[in-house]
């Protein structure tokens, strides 16, 4: 009895290494999803419907038909007409991203089909200098709703453009609003359908340009959709904002948008918008 140890020592075994990269957290509730679960879910939690940011390769897989995409413009690429200097130069940016995502610019176009549909199909990437409209951008949509307009195939453009206009360019950044704007009003003149789809984020001079011109305009759950953000709006006109300011539930309640089509009927959703308004 006197012999015991004044102490009991209780050996913890030691914890198994988790594998990284198998689970991630949901941004809106913080539940753990097992990433395959959020991959076959097409990215939307399944707790509370938040809707992750795709890239642009997974929403050209997800929406178009498989095997009918054939991009075009591909060889463009961004000049440094200011000779942009900061922590990091504008071309040492623009490597890094091209690096990073795999892109050679915040935009793919081309034409595809959806659900048999032939269409011109635009897409935007907030991973590439946050989705943000340059001259490459800018040409790539005005080609685009050009080539629309010439053979009378309906516009898709999906756009989830954080940056708004790209101020590594200045002026020639701001000058593709626009341009962009332009070719929307000609394709608008000869009658060719242009369906806007909108995604997390969508703000600025993106906002402020092609992203709000669409015959119908739908959005997804929940995206961040404005000019610029609530914060610096608050900070500016020190009122409050109201709760869901610029998301898009606020948005189609207040007639900007036409409609909020979750993740996993939007490809449908746009099918049966050209079919309409063909």
């Amino acid at each position: 009895m006197f012999g015991k140890p004044k102490y009991t020592i209780v050996k913890i075994a030691k914890k198994k290494d988790i594998p990284e990269g198998l689970w991630t957290k949901c941004e809106e509730c913080g539940e753990i999803i097992y990433n395959k679960a959020l991959e076959e879910n097409m990215k939307v939690c399944p707790k509370c419907n938040y809707h992750f940011v795709l890239t642009a390769p997974e929403r050209i897989t997800m929406l178009l038909d498989a095997g009918s995409f054939e991009e075009r413009d591909a060889g463009l690429r961004s000049m440094d007409p200011l000779q942009f200097k900061g922590p990091r130069t504008y071309e040492e940016k623009l490597k890094q991203d091209a690096a990073d995502t795999g892109l050679s610019e915040a935009c793919i176009s081309g034409r595809g089909m959806i659900d048999g549909k032939r269409v011109i199909f635009v897409v935007t990437d907030s991973r590439f200098i946050m989705g943000s409209m340059g001259s490459v951008v800018g040409e790539k949509i005005a080609r685009a709703t050009e080539l629309a307009t010439n053979l009378r195939l309906p516009l898709v453009i999906v756009s989830g453009s954080g940056g708004g206009a790209r101020m590594y360019e200045g002026l020639f950044s701001l000058m593709q609003m626009a341009k962009t704007s332009a070719a929307i009003a000609k394709l608008h003149e000869a009658g060719v359908p242009y369906i806007s789809v909108l995604t997390n984020p969508t703000m600025a001079g993106v906002m402020a340009s092609f992203a709000s011109l669409g015959d119908i305009i739908m959005a997804e759950p929940k995206a961040l959709i404005g000019f610029t953000g609530p914060r610096v709006i608050e900070q500016t006109i020190r009122q409050k904002l109201p709760p869901g300011f610029q998301r898009s539930e606020f948005l189609l309640e207040h007639g900007l948008l036409d409609m909020i089509i979750h993740r996993k009927n939007l490809k449908s959703g746009i099918a049966q918008v050209i079919d309409y308004l063909t």
